[in-house]
């Protein structure tokens, strides 16, 4: 099979060619744009792959209930342009073969789960901590969506007792998302993350905000792995300090061996890298293909 594959980040876009077996054989990204100049570039790009389905995985919020009338469409996204936008309608009028669609990380945490560091396992939670910062969860097998889909970015924090910053979400203030994607450190700190050394207190905090949310979603839904992507945990540094703060927090309440003796194996970086999203999006649209067959 020849599958296409988009990840639909706000930042940029990457769309490749793949297989069944989670191989991705060619790519292509380029920024993010409003709507229509952005999906040109898509549709060119497959317009002569002979592909047999898609699979999208978007950044969001997005409708994803089959049910209505605004199914496939983004809506509440601060995104200039995109608001409202029928995404899948689009495709659908360029490409008559199966779409699959999905938020980006519910994308990455379904390729971790195929082909990644989730392989095997029926549940696993994926966060994506960069741009913005996403939760996917994958459950007994499935991706969950329930009543819109997950947006663990959003939970609210117990602020860190030396930390003043005010957050950054516009929606929230001093949520998960406004306190540590790449954006709030930045703003914070008057430099990228990138730029600031490994003993920085800024790492102690993003531990600190992190862990809590990763706390959190271990006592909900006690997922089998937990998996860190995005640009903010390139700082490696961040592992052990999230492990070691995640221990404190559940302080031996959550009686299994992967979390009272083997955090470095339970709270990993992705086994896919940055191509979780991407072959996420992979196997959205080879399931939209089983889907329809």
């Amino acid at each position: 099979m020849r599958i296409g594959a988009i990840e639909a980040g706000g930042t940029k876009f990457i769309c490749g060619i793949g297989n069944e077996k989670g191989e991705i054989l060619d790519r292509i990204s380029f920024p993010t744009d409003i709507p229509e100049p952005t999906l040109e570039q898509v549709v060119a790009y497959f317009r002569d792959k002979d592909i047999e389905a898609i699979g999208v995985g978007s950044f969001g919020p997005i409708d994803l209930d089959r049910s209505s009338l605004s199914y496939g469409q983004v809506t509440t996204t601060p995104k200039p342009g995109w608001t409202g936008f029928d995404f899948v309608g689009y495709m659908k009028r360029n490409f008559p073969v199966p779409i699959g669609f999905d938020t980006d990380v519910n994308a990455a945490v379904f390729g971790e789960a195929m082909w990644g560091a989730a392989k095997g396992l029926d549940s696993c939670v994926y966060y994506t901590i960069g741009t913005g910062v996403g939760v996917g969860v994958y459950a007994e097998g499935n991706l969950i969506h329930g009543l819109v889909h997950p947006e663990g970015g959003h939970v609210l924090t117990r602020r860190h007792p030396e930390d003043p910053f005010e957050g950054f979400c516009p929606y929230h203030g001093d949520c998960l998302e406004g306190m540590a994607s790449g954006p709030a450190i930045e703003k914070r700190w008057g430099l990228k993350g990138s730029e600031l050394p490994e003993d920085h207190l800024a790492w102690e905090m993003e531990g600190y905000y992190l862990a809590q949310a990763i706390s959190g979603v271990i006592l909900l839904l006690s997922p089998k792995k937990v998996i860190l992507g995005g640009g903010v945990m390139h700082q490696k540094q961040l592992f052990p300090l999230i492990r070691k703060k995640v221990a404190k927090f559940l302080n031996g309440y959550v009686a299994s061996p992967a979390i009272l003796d083997d955090l470095e194996n339970y709270i990993v970086s992705p086994g896919l890298g940055d191509n979780a999203g991407l072959c996420g999006a992979l196997a959205l649209g080879i399931e939209a293909s089983s889907r329809q067959a």
